[in-house]
């Protein structure tokens, strides 16, 4: 009888436990993929670009004025209603960016970007709101990992809008740098030129490991793993499986990789291992005292010159024979 009893509170302590971690990474998954978002406030998105880049405010009045900034939609293969803007450059021109947002942001807050190649050098735009993010729907936020998914379903809707001749460069800035590092591993349209990828983490597994460690001062094992299973099961990936270090690898067209030198929320050494990792061509710009994803805002000169040196040749039409 007393071994029995031992053995049922060992089972129920074990079940207590076990409930506690799983309640623990339930919370985790929340606070990770479903956080206070201000990629949903459109109005303060417009406030904050125009606020800090006052450089871009004309442009933006400009487009507005002449209903050249537009809205589209498309549906993804789950049923997601997915949102973007895009604009077309000022005279015909093959040369289109597709551009990529980061962590609770939306396209809004990557009119800066979208100013660099729209009004400096005369791009098409394409600038896509992610999952849970701006006008597009779903209920999480999907780290870049099935956001790749999306991006090639708007690279495809591309040649309808701008024309089929089409040579493309995809930029993005932290989570969006992520999702084009991860966009960069997989089977491509032709049209698809190079990358610029800013502040970008190595895997979603590196980045939640170096938050948990800091926010809370906790090691990977048993919560990280516990939230990465319930991720699996919530929305198909893991967090070991969103690697733009793994797809990087794969990757064989250009890549200019920028980041901030004093960047402690994706770390600075995280862009040496990708660096690394990527086969040539590519080109590396570390920025030096700058935090996360103010590399532009700090140095938009600089910058412009940077990615613009970096791409034309990839996307200059090679004369005929």
């Amino acid at each position: 009888m007393k071994k029995k009893k031992i053995l049922i509170s060992a089972i129920v302590g074990i079940l207590v436990l076990a409930g506690i971690f799983i309640g623990a990474g339930l919370y985790m998954l929340d606070f990770s993929l479903r956080p206070i978002n201000r990629g949903k406030d459109i109005k303060g998105s417009m406030t904050y670009i125009r606020e800090t880049y006052p450089q871009v405010v004309p442009w933006i009045d400009s487009l507005t004025q002449c209903n050249a900034l537009r809205d589209t939609f498309i549906t993804a293969p789950d049923g997601i209603r997915l949102h973007a803007f895009y604009a077309y450059s000022s005279k015909p021109t093959a040369n289109t960016a597709v551009i990529i947002h980061g962590y609770t942001d939306n396209a809004i807050r990557m009119f800066h970007i979208g100013y660099l190649y729209n009004h400096s050098l005369d791009f098409n735009v394409l600038l896509p709101d992610l999952r849970y993010s701006g006008l597009s729907e779903g209920d999480a936020i999907q780290m870049g990992w099935l956001d790749r998914k999306d991006v090639m379903q708007w690279i495809n809707v591309a040649p309808h809008l701008f024309g089929d001749s089409l040579r493309t460069v995809v930029h993005g800035i932290s989570m969006g740098a992520a999702t084009t590092m991860m966009l960069s591993g997989e089977e491509l349209p032709t049209y698809i030129k190079c990358f610029v990828e800013d502040c970008g983490y190595t895997s979603v597994w590196d980045q939640f490991e170096k938050e948990l460690q800091g926010m809370f001062h906790l090691p990977a094992f048993p919560l990280l793993y516990i939230t990465s299973w319930i991720c699996q099961l919530q929305n198909g990936w893991n967090f070991h499986e969103a690697s733009a270090l793994n797809q990087v690898e794969k990757c064989h067209l250009p890549m200019l990789f920028i980041h901030g030198g004093n960047d402690d929320f994706v770390p600075t050494y995280m862009i040496y291992k990708l660096y690394d990792a990527k086969p040539q061509p590519k080109s590396l710009w570390v920025v030096p005292g700058v935090d996360h994803a103010h590399s532009y805002r700090d140095y938009p000169q600089t910058y412009t010159k940077k990615v613009q040196d970096f791409i034309m040749p990839y996307l200059s039409p090679k004369p005929s024979k």
